[in-house]
């Protein structure tokens, strides 16, 4: 269900052992012309009752505190991930959704509930998927992640031996690659937690209001260097900001639901202005006041450490996508202790 015109084959599912340690974007971290069309269910071979569980779940208001017993950390030996992978990926259009893409929403949801480790304390992560408790799933940078985390409920009902942090972060997976982005390499093993307790801090999510020395202090803090910083900045490509949620608005580019290097260009060949108006400070491309750009992602332009990476990834989207499958599979990872005997997935995409 690729939506940019690229070329991708139907390749094997591949799977391979990982080793036993584990390796090492607020608003999405810190959204372009509709580009999709909807999947033929007997071509994806996906189950129509999928969709029509959703419909019915969200009508009752079914949620994730369903009583159902907590999967343990080897549950995820029962799961059938190449079947979880084609449901979500069936999950993803939506015409009355933003841009017609829940893709976006999955690559945040994915995002912050990583984003959150610390390595001193070795604390966070999507380890225990905190972020469906409060107060976590209330803090400031979650808001509007409770969309996607009810829109993959009822596949959590579906395969009840997933856990909240695999599906979670295999969403976010299965958003990149759908919308046109590499393969991104997952593994299952993570657990849940069963009450908020561990839920993190606030505040360790990116400001989107700050600049350079505030994005590497949350990046370093995770086990991120200005390279891998750079890299996922790029997943800006992606969605929009909502005044109703991060209090910012609008989309960064012209194509918010194809994964591209389009943030990268964007950044570069604008010229971007203040915008004029009552919420937060922000910026608008001069010439057609379309798009946005966040103090944080301006930091990135200005910043002569970062900047280097952006002009990199503006000229060479295959070295930005070779640079930021790595990064994003180390941040889905942050802080999670993996059975040893735990498969490394590369999922073929769907047509």
């Amino acid at each position: 269900m690729r939506t940019v015109a690229r070329s991708v084959g139907r390749t094997p599912l591949r799977v391979a052992t990982a080793p036993a340690a584990s390796r090492a974007l607020s608003v999405r971290f810190f959204c372009s012309h509709k580009q999709h069309k909807r999947i033929p269910t007997t071509k994806a071979g996906i189950n129509p009752g999928v969709l029509g569980a959703l419909a019915a779940g969200a009508l009752a208001g079914w949620y994730f505190y369903s009583g159902e017993p907590t999967p343990s950390r080897d549950s995820w030996r029962k799961v059938n991930f190449h079947n979880v992978y084609k449901d979500i990926a069936a999950l993803l259009e939506d015409e009355d959704y933003d841009d017609g893409s829940y893709g976006p929403v999955f690559v945040r949801l994915a995002w912050h509930a990583s984003g959150t480790y610390d390595r001193k304390t070795g604390t966070g992560g999507s380890d225990g998927a905190t972020i469906r408790f409060k107060p976590e799933s209330g803090h400031g940078a979650n808001a509007g992640l409770d969309v996607a985390r009810a829109r993959l409920e009822p596949l959590k009902k579906k395969y009840p031996h997933i856990s909240y942090g695999d599906l979670y972060t295999l969403a976010g997976v299965v958003a990149v690659q759908e919308l046109g982005g590499p393969t991104v390499r997952w593994r299952p093993g993570r657990s849940d937690e069963k009450v908020s307790a561990n839920c993190t801090p606030d505040g360790r999510l990116p400001d989107a209001a700050q600049g350079a020395n505030h994005v590497r202090d949350i990046f370093y803090r995770m086990g991120f260097n200005d390279q891998e910083i750079a890299a996922l900045i790029g997943a800006h490509a992606l969605g929009r900001c909502h005044s109703n949620r991060s209090g910012y608005e609008g989309p960064w580019n012209a194509s918010p639901t194809s994964f591209t290097n389009f943030f990268y260009t964007e950044l570069l060949e604008d010229k971007w202005v203040p915008k004029k108006w009552d919420g937060p400070a922000q910026y608008v491309d001069k010439d057609t006041k379309s798009f946005m750009m966040l103090p944080a992602d301006i930091a990135f332009k200005t910043d002569p450490q970062f900047r280097k990476y952006v002009e990199k990834y503006a000229a060479d989207q295959d070295a930005f996508f070779a640079d930021f499958a790595p990064a994003f599979t180390k941040l889905l990872e942050l802080g999670v202790k993996f059975p040893e005997d735990a498969p490394v997935y590369e999922f073929k995409t769907l047509e």
